[in-house]
């Protein structure tokens, strides 16, 4: 029946539409009310394919910054261009937008369980689990499930794997773009650090710009460029390749230092 239609997830489409819907009406006024979100470049949302494209970008925290991606993905291809006014985008949301998140993070509780819905990929990471620095294997099905999410339509994800900022690029997103060649559009946030707790379901202070900077899709030769070079290429793109702290005021970078030492969630 089409009522009980699926996605390659096994996810039933109309209760996922109803969670992006419910928390897009929820959400708007975090990015038009209580802060402002200053947008650039989404424009290109309506030259994109329907599915294989790989958005990547650097992480501040858990949940506020996908879900405003979610906003403005589904403003722009509604007509806004850069803008997020008028929540009435979220109606007929794109529903094959999915995110990268960690299994654990997606776990924690009720709503994250219930955001998961909304598209999550879980993932194991390979390096941190409860905490705590571990090595373990690549969960091969985890790749495979992005791949899956490529071929149905768009994908999020955050290549450092955590929100602390200037923190290395995960070699296995250059994997993944290696193996299954999407378009890759790189995304620049900033503010939400300021704006929200570190889970991003808190408002911490009002008031704050936050910022949303969509750039061009990377020029990937998939087949000779080095894992090596994709990541440095995704370290540029995504601003936080370590020549950009040469550019950052000193005090920005003492405040951030400090903001770290007193967070009590650890990604």
């Amino acid at each position: 029946m089409a009522l009980f239609k699926r996605n390659p997830f096994g996810h039933i489409l109309f209760l996922k539409k109803f969670v992006i819907r419910l928390f897009g009406v929820l959400t708007h006024g975090r990015y038009r009310g209580f802060n402002k979100l200053e947008i650039e470049g989404s424009e290109i949302f309506k030259d994109l394919p329907e599915n294989g494209v790989l958005f990547v970008s650097n992480h501040q925290t858990y949940f506020a910054d996908v879900v405003a991606m979610f906003h403005v993905f589904n403003a722009s291809l509604s007509g806004r261009v850069d803008s997020i006014k008028n929540v009435g985008y979220i109606w007929q949301p794109k529903m094959n937008i999915y995110y990268v998140a960690a299994f654990e993070t997606m776990k924690s509780g009720l709503l994250p369980k219930i955001l998961a819905y909304a598209g999550a990929i879980s993932v194991s990471r390979t390096w941190r689990s409860e905490g705590k620095d571990v090595k373990r294997e690549v969960n091969t099905q985890d790749t495979e499930n992005v791949g899956i999410a490529l071929n149905d339509g768009w994908v999020i994800t955050f290549p450092q794997g955590t929100t602390k900022p200037w923190k290395p690029i995960r070699k296995g997103t250059a994997h993944i773009i290696k193996q299954y060649k999407p378009i890759v559009v790189p995304i620049v946030i900033d503010g939400f650090r300021r704006s929200f707790d570190k889970k991003g379901l808190r408002i911490k202070k009002k008031g704050i710009l936050q910022s949303m900077e969509i750039k061009a899709p990377l020029d990937i030769d998939y087949e000779s460029e080095t894992i090596e070079e994709i990541v440095e290429k995704l370290e540029y793109a995504i601003e936080q390749h370590p020549s950009f702290l040469k550019v950052i005021p000193t005090e920005e970078i003492q405040a951030e230092e400090e903001l770290n030492k007193t967070r009590k969630w650890q990604y």
